[in-house]
C-alpha cells in the first residue's frame, strides 16, 4: 500500500480513539464554527464530505433548521459505522462515498461542508469539480484545512519527539497531510481549477487545545490516527506514545495541558 493510501486508512481501534480523544482535543472547536457560519443560509439539502466520526454533522444536527436533509459520507466505513452510532436528533443519511467520484446527481444539494477532509484529496481540484457539480447554482463549498504544523503545538511537538525516537525513518504523516494543504494562494487556485470563479472567502481562525494531562494528546496522535500505521511499521507503539507524552509534558507541564491550533476556514460560492 503505498503512503498515499496508508494515510488515508482509519480502521481497527482508530475510529474509536479519533472520537473519544481527537474529537473533544482539536475538532470540536471548528465543527461548531462551521456549523454557525452555516446556521443563517436558507438551506434545504446538505452534503458533508469526509465526515469522520461525525464530529461537524452532529454540529450541523444542532446548528441547522431540523428540516433540512443531511446526507453525511466518508470513504472509510468503520468512520461512518462510529458516527452512526453517536447518533443526531435527525435521520442523517449515513453513506460511504468517495468525494473524488461522488454519487449524487449534478445540483443536488445547496450546501457541500467537509471539516479537515481535504488534505486527504489526492486531486484537490479534482475534489473540488466534483463538489461543484453537486451544487446548485448559488450554494456554498464550505471547509477547513489545519495550517502549519509549527502553528498547531500539539501535533508539532509529537512529530518532533517521533523524529528522535525514530531518527533514520521519522513518521512524518501529520506533517505531511493534515498539515500538508496550508498555502491559501494554493487553496485559492485548487478551487479556481475546480471550476470556481467567485473568489473564496478564507480566514485563518487559531483557538485551544486542552486535555487533562500530557498522555491524552500523545494517544490522540499516536493511536487515534493514521500515524499509528507508521509507528508500528518502525517499533512499539506503546513506546512512542510515551515519548510524545513525555515530550508533551517538558513543553506544557504535568497536569492540564494547553497548545495552540490554527486552520484556515474557507467558504466559496457556486
Amino acid at each position: 500500500m503505498t503512503v498515499a493510501a496508508v494515510d488515508k486508512v482509519f480502521a481497527g481501534s482508530i475510529p474509536q480513539l479519533y472520537q473519544s480523544h481527537f474529537v473533544p482535543l482539536i475538532f470540536q472547536p471548528y465543527a461548531d464554527d462551521l456549523a454557525r457560519r452555516l446556521a443563517d443560509r436558507r438551506l434545504s439539502r446538505v452534503l458533508e464530505l469526509a465526515a469522520g466520526t461525525g464530529v461537524a454533522t452532529r454540529a450541523l444536527d444542532q446548528a441547522l433548521d431540523p428540516d433540512v436533509a443531511i446526507v453525511a459520507t466518508d470513504l472509510n466505513d468503520a468512520m461512518i459505522e462510529e458516527a452512526r452510532a453517536h447518533g443526531t436528533r435527525r435521520a442523517v443519511e449515513w453513506r460511504t462515498a468517495d468525494a473524488m467520484a461522488l454519487p449524487f446527481p449534478d445540483a443536488s444539494f445547496d450546501c457541500v461542508v467537509c471539516q479537515f477532509g481535504v488534505m486527504f484529496f489526492p486531486d484537490k481540484a479534482h475534489a473540488f469539480a466534483e463538489a461543484r457539480r453537486v451544487l446548485a447554482p448559488g450554494g456554498v463549498l464550505a471547509f477547513n484545512s489545519w495550517d502549519r504544523i509549527e502553528d498547531n503545538e500539539f501535533a508539532d511537538v509529537v512529530t518532533e519527539s517521533l523524529a528522535g525516537l525514530f531518527p533514520a525513518d521519522p513518521p512524518r504523516f501529520m506533517a505531511r497531510t493534515p498539515h500538508g494543504y496550508h498555502d491559501v494562494d494554493a487553496i485559492a487556485r485548487d478551487l479556481a481549477a475546480g471550476g470556481f470563479t467567485a473568489a473564496p472567502r478564507i480566514e485563518t481562525i487559531a483557538a485551544r487545545s486542552i486535555a487533562p494531562n500530557a498522555l491524552h494528546p500523545a494517544i490522540a496522535y499516536c493511536q487515534g490516527s493514521p500515524l499509528r500505521s507508521e509507528i508500528e511499521a518502525r517499533g512499539s507503539l506503546e513506546e512512542a506514545t510515551a515519548v510524545a507524552a513525555r515530550a508533551i509534558a517538558a513543553r506544557f507541564g504535568d497536569g492540564e495541558v494547553d497548545g495552540k491550533i490554527q486552520a484556515h476556514v474557507v467558504m466559496v460560492e457556486r
